[in-house]
């Protein structure tokens, strides 16, 4: 598939919506070692929104963000959390070793990445013990703006230009993510909450997506005749199945969250 061009403009119109699970995430995380100056890093920071909720829990806390789009570093930095240190460099490659964290978090990130349950044991092994690993990812790839983007992009129209692969939906339930982190050498808390949230505008659940889901196809989009009649078609699908109500647009979204505490070293 094609990578993602990433838009930090777009991804934070719903900075507060896509910030909260993360407040949720946190409140679950332990004291740490060294605290209350971690070391903390932020895989997967995108424009920096994350990595400022992480400076306002750990505001002595030495914390790098790492990404692997130039483009959100530059916003992350520019504007998100400009008092922390950057790296680009792509999440599956990178290895936190080096950087002796005492917390790992990734926020809505891992769902990109192939294979990333891989990742945690060597996300643990880099712990020291007391260590915490934390993230959370969407649990939403059968609701409705993926489902009906994987039919689009499968249809007669569309499988020429797009193909007929999925959105990238990498994501397990929770009892597997359980599982991996005690495999790792983690005490383990993981959960789900399904978020419902009101959106206004027109058409404001394709505004959300263009900001995540919808990038590659945007990506593959270069025509701009094209572009418009996808989301001309992708945007009334949309309409019909998250109706407007007399407030805005009910929009349900499932996330599921884990915290690993590293218990021993291997």
């Amino acid at each position: 598939m094609t990578s993602p061009v990433w838009d930090p403009e777009q991804y934070l119109r719903f900075a507060d919506e896509r910030t909260r699970p993360l407040h949720d995430l946190l409140a679950r995380v332990p004291a740490v070692p060294r605290e209350p100056a971690p070391t903390v890093l932020d895989i997967g920071c995108g424009p920096g929104n994350s990595t400022a909720v992480l400076r306002e829990r750990w505001p002595a806390a030495r914390i790098t963000g790492i990404d692997n789009s130039a483009e959100m570093l530059a916003a992350a930095r520019s504007g998100g959390e400009p008092t922390a240190d950057y790296l680009l460099a792509d999440a599956v490659g990178y290895d936190p070793a080096g950087a002796d964290p005492d917390v790992i978090v990734s926020n809505a990130t891992l769902q990109w990445l192939p294979g990333h349950l891989e990742l945690l044991p060597r996300w643990a092994a880099a712990l020291r013990p007391g260590g915490v690993i934390a993230f959370q990812v969407p649990g939403n790839f059968g609701a409705p703006g993926h489902t009906l983007l994987s039919a689009l992009r499968g249809s007669p129209r569309w499988r020429a230009v797009l193909g007929a692969d999925a959105v990238r939906a990498g994501v397990h339930e929770p009892g597997v993510y359980l599982r991996a982190l005690a495999d790792a050498g983690c005490a383990a808390d993981v959960w789900e909450t399904t978020y419902s949230t009101l959106l206004t505008g027109p058409d404001p659940v394709l505004e959300w997506v263009r900001g995540t889901a919808l990038r590659p196809v945007l990506t593959r989009l270069t025509d701009e005749g094209e572009r418009a009649a996808f989301l001309a078609e992708y945007g009334a699908l949309l309409r019909e199945a998250y109706p407007a109500g007399p407030h805005g647009t009910v929009f349900p979204f499932r996330r599921i969250f884990a915290v690993g505490v590293r218990t021993s070293r291997a």
